[in-house]
């Protein structure tokens, strides 16, 4: 399995998903990146996916989530779907939002990663569901997963 984005050109994710892009929502950034998945397995059900800074550690001693999604049915995500989109269920981001939340790295560039999880099943979960709640929900019904990085510069 992969996952491929034209949000993300030479590694980088482009401006208008984070911090210097033009859509936000009381500080945040809200145009969510799109992303495609190509060679899931034939068995999968659905999809879970995390968008998450693992680097943010150093700075607030958590890994920031930007955005969780379970129960997508579909190998495409258009730009902007986290607002449209009804099609999946959205979990709490750190900025405890029910959406996408750009990068916004305070101190340095940022790794960003995002892990989609083919699933032999749908998950049972609604909205404002936690990080947590999605791995614990998840834990016996992964048959694949693929990550894709991408960088954002301070």
């Amino acid at each position: 399995m992969q996952i491929t984005s034209s949000g993300i050109v030479n590694s980088h994710i482009l401006d208008k998903y984070g911090k210097r892009g033009t859509k936000m929502k009381f500080g945040m950034p809200t145009l969510s990146i799109p992303f495609e998945i190509h060679d899931a397995p034939k068995e999968t059900k659905s999809f879970a996916v995390v968008f998450d800074d693992p680097d943010s550690l150093n700075v607030s001693n958590v890994v920031w989530i930007h955005w969780l999604i379970a129960n997508l049915h579909r190998t495409k995500v258009e730009e902007g779907e986290s607002e449209s989109a009804f099609d999946f269920v959205q979990g709490k981001n750190t900025w405890n939002d029910n959406c996408y939340g750009g990068p916004c790295p305070p101190d340095k560039t940022h790794n960003y990663r995002l892990t989609v999880y083919a699933l032999n099943q749908d998950l049972n979960l609604t909205g404002n569901f936690t990080l947590e709640q999605l791995e614990q929900e998840m834990k016996g019904k992964v048959i694949a997963s693929a990550q894709l990085f991408g960088l954002y510069d301070k």
